[in-house]
């Protein structure tokens, strides 16, 4: 089973690119192909004077998905606020807080910490990828899942600067709209830092064993979503969660608990918002969805069409 933090964490592209910048070779996308118009699912959570959209984003796409129309865009352009997980940050800065967290500072590197199977294993999906075993040892297990979680999908042809986040992050730059994140890089990168280092290297060990497995499952993952289909991703994204909880409470389940506070907090206060981030944290169970729904709040589904003209 594919990890699904990778796809849905916004800064592990930025991370690899500005980072790593592996030699990638493949066979990329960028050929053309039908243009597939998305309907991702959309939320509004509303009461006399607030109005908060919730968005469901992926953070790598390719060019021939076409989302930022429609419902989503008229739901964009009538807020005054966007909410993104992390808010612009300098590429220089991130790098060199992700080159501060990732570096490896216990004594045992990656490849001692493995098995004779594991290490083989391993060594053999970083040569596929062309990344050289010793300046990965430098590293921390979380960084290096990381990287190999993005790589596989920049061969297919997947695009940071293509993902919802980058598109909105523009948009509202270009509209003068406020922006606002819900954590800054520093903290969602000491997310994976924090991690205990056997949970670290179980993240590892999963990645690796579930390469052969991304193209099919993340085309999945993509489909469901450009057909704005939740409990479709709920369900893969269920499967992930029970797999490793070690890796969902801080990644995934806890903080969806903090950005409901953060929902709770803001509807005290009058706008309309837009609040994008990634898929994984508005399917399932411990979503955001199904935490404001608990709550009783009036969060619901925006039927196709509903704001749009037909």
């Amino acid at each position: 089973m594919v990890r699904l933090f990778a796809p849905f964490t916004p800064l592990i592209a930025t991370i690899t690119l500005a980072c790593s910048a592996p030699a990638v070779n493949g066979n990329g996308t960028d050929q053309k192909t039908a243009t597939i118009h998305a309907k991702p699912a959309l939320w509004v959570l509303s009461d006399a004077d607030t109005t908060i959209y919730m968005f469901g984003t992926v953070h790598m796409l390719t060019p021939e998905v076409q989302w930022f129309e429609g419902d989503v865009k008229k739901a964009f352009n009538s807020s005054d606020t966007l909410v993104v997980e992390v808010a612009k940050d300098d590429p220089e800065k991130l790098s060199a807080i992700a080159a501060k967290l990732a570096l490896n500072s216990d004594a045992q590197t990656i490849t001692q910490a493995l098995t004779p199977r594991q290490r083989d294993r391993y060594l053999a999906a970083l040569k596929t990828y062309n990344l050289p075993a010793p300046a990965m040892d430098r590293l921390d297990p979380w960084y290096v899942s990381i990287t190999l979680s993005v790589i596989p999908l920049m061969q297919l042809g997947y695009k940071q600067e293509l993902g919802a986040d980058k598109v909105l992050e523009a948009a509202a730059t270009g509209s003068g709209k406020t922006m606002i994140g819900l954590e800054t890089a520093e903290q969602q990168l000491g997310f994976f830092e924090s991690l205990p280092r056997a949970v670290q290297i179980k993240y590892l060990n999963s990645t690796v064993e579930d390469l052969p497995e991304v193209r099919p499952e993340f085309t999945k993952l993509i489909r469901d979503w450009a057909a704005g289909k939740p409990e479709a991703l709920a369900k893969q994204m269920n499967k992930s969660l029970d797999e490793t909880p070690e890796l969902a409470k801080p990644l995934l389940l806890d903080r969806n608990v903090r950005w409901v506070e953060w929902v709770e907090k803001r509807m005290e206060q009058p706008g309309v918002v837009f609040m994008a981030v990634g898929a994984g944290h508005l399917a399932g169970k411990g979503s955001v969805i199904d935490l404001l729904e608990r709550q009783h709040l009036p969060v619901r589904r925006i039927r196709a069409g509903e704001l749009a003209p037909r």
